[in-house]
C-alpha cells in the first residue's frame, strides 16, 4: 500500500514585479501553510519523502508544512519538472519513486495537480484550492505500478474548512 499526499502551494503574493517562478507567499499563504501542517500533524501524517516544485511559493509551502510534521527541511527534494507540471509529468515523477518509500508528499501547482488527482482517483474535484491537500491511497507494492484510476481519495482538505 502506498500513500500519496498531493498539496497545492499556499496563496502567492502578486504585489510585486517578480516572475511567476519567483513569487513568494502572501500573508494568507504564510498563515495557511503552517495551519495545514498542524492539521496533517494532528492526523499523524509522516511522509517518507517530500518533493516540491522548485518555484519559490511551492518550496516555501513545503518547508512550512514539513516543519509542522517534524520533517527536516534539508531532506526536501526539489524537482524543476514539477513547476506547472502536466498530469503526465506527475505520473512520471511518482512512477520513478524508490519503493523503499511508502508515503510521498508532493507540492506543486494548478491546473496539473488537480488534473492528476482527478485522473488517479477517477473523482471530479474541479479545483484544488491554494494549500489544498489530497490524500490518496494506492493498493500497489511499487510506485511504478501506479496508473490512471488506481487511487482512492481518502480525504481532500483545504484552509477554508478550518
Amino acid at each position: 500500500m502506498k500513500n500519496l499526499y498531493m498539496i497545492r502551494h499556499a496563496k502567492s503574493d502578486w504585489e510585486n514585479e517578480l516572475s511567476d517562478f519567483e513569487r513568494g507567499l502572501n500573508k494568507r499563504g504564510k498563515n495557511n501553510a503552517p495551519m495545514m501542517g498542524k492539521v496533517l500533524h494532528s492526523l499523524k501524517i509522516s511522509p517518507d519523502i517530500i518533493i516540491t516544485s522548485s518555484a519559490v511559493r511551492a518550496k516555501t509551502t513545503a518547508k512550512m508544512i514539513a516543519k509542522e510534521l517534524k520533517y527536516s527541511e534539508k531532506d526536501i527534494l526539489q524537482k524543476d519538472s514539477l513547476y506547472l507540471a502536466s498530469k503526465e509529468e506527475f505520473y512520471k515523477v511518482i512512477n520513478n519513486l524508490d519503493d523503499k518509500y511508502n508515503s510521498a508528499m508532493i507540492f506543486s501547482h494548478n491546473p496539473g495537480i488537480t488534473e492528476f488527482v482527478e485522473s488517479l482517483t477517477n473523482t471530479y474535484i474541479t479545483n484544488i484550492p491554494t494549500c489544498g491537500v489530497c490524500h490518496i491511497k494506492i493498493d500497489v507494492h511499487s510506485w511504478s505500478d501506479i496508473f490512471k484510476g488506481l487511487g482512492e481519495l481518502v480525504f481532500f482538505d483545504f484552509p477554508k474548512n478550518h
